[in-house]
């Protein structure tokens, strides 16, 4: 299984917030951590909603 990249993913963005600084629209949550990670803590598998963004 490769690794899942936020920064390469259609969902992720980040905030204004220094606090909770990522985000993830397909979960619709924001954290201090790359919320592939947090996914992954909590559920135990990898992100579900990865969808690479496309290239213009």
């Amino acid at each position: 299984m490769e690794r899942i990249v936020c920064q390469k993913c259609s969902y992720f963005f980040v905030t204004w917030e220094p606090h909770r600084p990522y985000g993830c629209k397909a979960y619709n949550f924001k954290s201090k951590i790359l919320p592939s990670i947090i996914v992954k803590q909590n559920s135990g598998i990898a992100c579900g909603f990865y969808n690479p963004k496309q290239r213009k």
